[in-house]
C-alpha cells in the first residue's frame, strides 16, 4: 500500500445499486399474497373436515387425503422451483405457479366427489408450492443488504401466522358460506396477485441454456423419495408404521431412491437441486434450525387444538378464541425481532428464541382438563415469541454467507426443510400420542382395583345416577363411563408427555444454534464475509 493510499484512508463501502422501491415492493407484495395464499391453504380445512366430509360423501379415512393430498405433491414443487426460477425467470415462474393454483382453487370447490377434490387438492398443492420459496429467493436478491432483515420479518409473519390462523379462517368461513368458500376465496386475492406479479415483478431474468439436458432421471428420483417420504411421515402413525404393507414398501423406496438421488444431484452436469449450500456451515446449521422450527410452529398448532377439542371439549369458536394468543404474539414480535437481527449476532435471538418457545412448551406438560384461555396464554405467548424470535434470525443465519448465484436453489432447500421437519414433528408427536396413551391407559387401569371401597363408592354412584335417568343396564353404563374416566385422564397424561417432548425438542435446538459461526446482524450481504 502506497503512502498516498494511506493518506487517502480507506476506501469507501461499495455504493449499492439503486432500487426503484414502489416497483419492488408492490412486486413483493403481490408475491407475498401468493406466498400467504399457499401456506394458509395447508391448514385452512382442517376446522371443516367433518362438513367437507358430508359434503362429497367421504369416508373417514378418505377424509384425511384432503389435506395429505395437499402436501405430498408441494414437497416436489417446493425444490423444483428454484431451477424453474432460473430456467424461466421468477416473474413466470410464480404467474405461472398463481394462475394455476387459482384454477385448482376453484375445481376444488366445485368438487362433487372425494376422488375429485383428492385429485384437484394434490394439483394444487403442486403448482402453488412454486409460489412459497420464490419470495423467498427475491428477499435475499432483490432487496439491497440492509433492508434484508424488513423482507425476512414480512416472511417470518406469513410462514407463522398463516398456519396458525387457518383453522379459524376456516371453520368461520365454512360456518358462514359453506366449505367450498375455503377454496373459492382464493379467487380475488388470486386476481391481485397476478396484476401485482405481472406488472410489477421483473426482478431477474432467466436463463434458457438450463432447458439443455434437463435431469429428468433427477426428477424422477426426487418425486419418489420426496413424495414417498411424505406420505410415511403422514400416514404412518394412522397405519402403525411397518406394520402396513404399504408404508413399509414406500420406506424402502425412500430408503433406495434418497442416496441415489443424492448421486445423481453430485455427479449429473446439470442437477435440478444444488447442494453445495450445504458445504457452507451456516446454512447447514439454519437447515437444521429451520427443521426444528417447523417441527415446534406445525407440531404446536396442531397438539393445542387437538387437545382443547378432544380433552378439553371445546368449541371451534372458542378453540380459535384461544390460538389467537399465539398469532398475536407473532405478530408483536416480528417488528421487534427485525430491529434486533439487525443490531446483535443472530445466534443470540435464535438462543433465546428457542429457548422460550422451550420453556412455553415446558409449561404445558402439566396441562390439565381445567386449564382454560390464561393457563394457555402464557404457553401460547412464550410459543409465539420464541417461534418468531428463532426464524427471523435462523433466516439471516441461513441466507448471509452464501453466494449470490445459490440463493434461489437454497431457499427450495431451506422451505422443504421446514416442510419436511412439520412433518416429521406431527409423525412422532401423533405416534407419542397413541403409545403414551396406551402406557397411562395400562398404568391408570392397574392402580384402580374393582374391589376398593373409593372405586365401589364411584361406581355405585355412576349407578344410582344412571338408574334415575331410566337406563337399562346402569351398571354397564357405570363400568362404561368409569373407563372413559380413566381414558380421557390417559389420553391428558399422554399430551403432556408430547408437550415436554416438544419442549424438550426446543432446548436441543437452543444448543445447536451455538455450532453456527458468528454473522454480524442484518447488514450482511449473500456472499459476504463472517465477522
Amino acid at each position: 500500500m502506497s503512502a498516498a493510499d494511506i493518506a487517502a484512508g480507506p476506501a469507501p463501502d461499495k455504493a449499492e445499486p439503486e432500487v426503484d422501491w414502489f416497483v419492488l415492493l408492490l412486486g413483493f407484495a403481490g408475491m407475498v399474497v401468493g406466498q400467504f395464499m399457499a401456506i394458509l391453504d395447508i391448514q385452512i380445512v382442517a376446522a371443516s373436515l367433518p362438513q367437507i366430509q358430508a359434503g362429497v360423501g367421504a369416508s373417514n379415512d378418505e377424509i384425511s387425503w384432503v389435506q395429505t393430498a395437499y402436501l405430498i405433491p408441494e414437497v416436489v414443487m417446493i425444490p423444483l422451483s428454484g431451477y424453474l426460477a432460473r430456467w424461466w425467470g421468477t416473474q413466470r415462474v410464480f404467474m405461472i405457479s398463481a394462475t394455476g393454483f387459482i384454477v385448482m382453487s376453484v375445481m376444488a370447490g366445485l368438487s362433487t366427489s372425494i376422488d375429485m377434490l383428492i385429485v384437484f387438492r394434490a394439483l394444487q398443492g403442486f403448482v402453488g408450492g412454486a409460489m412459497i420459496p420464490t419470495v423467498f429467493a427475491v428477499a435475499f436478491t432483490a432487496f439491497p443488504p440492509r433492508h434484508r432483515v424488513t423482507a425476512s420479518v414480512i416472511m417470518g409473519l406469513i410462514v407463522t401466522l398463516a398456519p396458525t390462523v387457518g383453522p379459524t379462517l376456516g371453520g368461520h368461513l365454512t360456518e358462514m358460506l359453506s366449505w367450498r368458500w375455503l377454496f373459492f376465496i382464493n379467487v380475488i386475492p388470486g386476481i391481485l396477485v397476478l396484476f401485482l406479479v405481472g406488472q410489477y415483478g421483473r426482478f431477474d431474468q432467466g436463463d434458457p441454456n438450463l432447458s439443455r439436458g434437463f435431469d429428468w432421471w433427477g426428477l424422477g428420483l426426487m418425486a419418489a423419495f420426496l413424495m414417498g417420504l411424505q406420505f410415511v411421515l403422514e400416514e404412518g402413525a394412522k397405519n402403525d408404521w411397518f406394520a402396513d404393507d404399504h408404508i413399509l414398501l414406500l420406506s424402502v423406496v425412500v430408503a433406495i431412491t434418497g442416496p441415489a438421488f443424492i448421486w445423481r444431484t453430485l455427479t449429473y452436469r446439470n442437477p435440478i437441486v444444488e447442494l453445495r449450500a450445504f458445504t457452507d456451515r451456516n446454512f447447514t446449521v439454519g437447515v437444521v434450525m429451520t427443521f426444528i422450527t417447523g417441527a415446534a410452529l406445525f407440531g404446536g398448532t396442531f397438539l393445542l387444538p387437538l387437545f382443547l377439542g378432544r380433552v378439553g371439549g371445546f368449541s371451534a369458536a372458542e378453540v380459535g378464541t384461544i390460538m389467537v394468543v399465539s398469532g398475536l404474539a407473532m405478530f408483536l414480535t416480528a417488528p421487534i425481532a427485525g430491529r434486533i437481527a439487525r443490531r446483535v449476532d443472530p445466534r443470540i435471538p435464535m438462543f433465546v428464541g428457542f429457548l422460550m418457545a422451550a420453556w412455553g412448551m415446558w409449561e404445558a406438560h402439566a396441562v390439565t382438563p381445567e386449564w382454560g384461555f390464561w393457563e394457555f396464554a402464557s404457553v401460547q405467548a412464550f410459543r409465539g415469541v420464541g417461534v418468531m424470535l428463532a426464524m427471523i434470525a435462523s433466516q439471516n443465519v441461513t441466507m448471509s454467507t452464501l453466494k449470490p448465484s445459490m440463493i434461489k436453489n437454497a431457499s427450495g432447500l431451506v422451505n422443504l426443510s421446514r416442510n419436511v421437519g412439520g412433518a416429521f414433528g406431527l409423525a412422532v408427536l401423533n405416534t407419542l400420542l397413541t403409545e403414551r396413551s396406551a402406557v397411562h391407559m395400562g398404568e391408570l387401569t392397574s392402580r384402580i382395583s374393582t374391589t376398593s371401597s373409593q372405586t365401589a363408592d364411584m361406581l355405585a354412584g355412576l349407578t344410582a345416577r344412571f338408574e334415575q335417568l331410566g337406563l337399562a343396564d346402569p351398571t354397564g353404563a357405570a363400568y362404561s363411563a368409569l373407563h372413559r374416566m380413566i381414558q380421557l385422564q390417559a389420553t391428558n397424561l399422554a399430551f403432556g408427555d408430547a408437550f415436554a417432548v416438544l419442549g424438550l425438542g426446543c432446548a436441543v435446538a437452543a444448543v445447536v444454534v451455538l455450532l453456527a459461526k458468528p454473522v454480524r446482524g442484518g447488514l450482511l450481504a449473500p456472499g459476504g464475509d463472517m465477522h
